[in-house]
């Protein structure tokens, strides 16, 4: 006798709290949205309020286009709303409701690289990510519909390998937008490598340092260029550098550590004989180079190999020994006093 009792108070407990929820749902009071993301072209009442019960499907603006926001005042949205029975809304003390219109973004970055995707391993060109594409005016952003997937597809693409111009149209076939847009584009597709250049501006003659150099992006078709710093770093520049060239081989060399009218001191080897003796550089050299200096006392001019700073080497070829008239011819010198008694020119 308890039991069905208890049964039947157990289920209108459970029948109630059924119906509580929705009855709760239905008191809670209608109030103004700060702001709405919409999908399509049409806002309803339900975008800008919250709780609009049977009538949040009913359209009553137009939205804005893709991509881009708009304000509508309180007053605009109450009035909009009134002839379908909607009362006693809470508008939050707010003036206006801002609604933004979602969307999908295709950047220009995106197009860029879809450009160089569709020439890559075209047209002797390499890889996508060593293609540069310069246009003749830049893209704009493509706004879409958010719904819309899938990648860029090209339509059509040209190009000329010798003056690297393309010309080329896109699609995306599940946006209807995309109709609306301009989608041709044409410019520049150049294939680059990773080359080394300086950082600012380096006259000639000045020593490089790994500060001083960067890796910057440059067209392959300018030659073999230094890819590596270190490669670099060191030497000095042959020429007036400036940011943004690629350097080459050309470009360097090693560093003058003998200058035009240095003092220097000039050694003079042969077998079993080294002499050294003042001089001036007539040339300025670098280690290994062949320079011409001036003996200071003969004021004969030889040519010599740029040993050490400040130091240039004669070797035997340019050596002229004149014997001592004094000296019997029988009777040979030792090497010590050859050294001392032979003249060199």
């Amino acid at each position: 006798m308890i039991r069905p009792l208890i049964t039947c108070f157990a289920a209108a407990l459970m029948l109630a709290g059924v119906f509580a929820r929705p009855a709760a749902a239905q008191n809670a009071m209608p109030a103004l949205r700060a702001s709405a993301t919409v999908t399509g072209d049409i806002v309803r009442i339900g975008d800008l309020i919250e709780n609009a019960g049977p009538v949040a499907d009913v359209p009553i603006f137009r939205a804005p286009d893709l991509g881009t926001r708009g304000t509508v005042p309180t007053e605009k949205v109450v009035e909009a709303i009134r002839p379908h029975q909607l009362i006693g809304i809470d508008t939050r003390g707010l003036n206006e409701v801002v609604v933004i219109r979602a969307t999908r973004e295709i950047t220009p970055a995106e197009i860029s690289a879809r450009v160089a995707k569709a020439l890559e391993g075209q047209y002797g060109l390499g890889a996508a990510h060593n293609i540069q594409v310069e246009f003749d005016r830049e893209p704009r952003t493509l706004n879409v519909e958010p719904t819309a997937t899938g990648e860029l597809q090209v339509v059509s693409l040209a190009y000329n390998p010798r003056s690297g111009r393309f010309d080329v149209t896109l699609d995306l076939p599940s946006s209807a937008a995309m109709r609306n847009l301009t989608t041709r584009f044409t410019g520049i597709a150049t294939e680059t490598i990773d080359a080394v250049s300086v950082d600012h501006p380096v006259e000639r003659g000045e020593v490089l340092k790994a500060s001083d150099l960067v890796i910057a992006r440059r067209p392959k078709s300018e030659g073999p260029a230094i890819t590596d710093i270190r490669a670099a770093a060191g030497l000095a520049a042959r020429h007036q550098l400036r940011p943004g060239q690629a350097l080459h081989q050309a470009d360097l060399m090693k560093p003058l550590i003998v200058q035009r009218n240095d003092p220097v001191t000039i050694v003079y080897e042969a077998p079993g004989i080294s002499l050294t003796l003042r001089g001036q550089a007539q040339d300025a050299g670098a280690l290994g180079d062949t320079i011409s200096v001036a003996n200071l006392q003969s004021k004969r001019v030889v040519q010599g190999v740029v040993s050490a700073p400040g130091r240039v080497t004669v070797s035997s070829p340019h050596i002229r020994f004149v014997e001592n008239a004094s000296e019997p011819a029988s009777a040979p010198a030792s090497s010590e006093q050859q050294q001392h008694e032979h003249s060199v020119e």
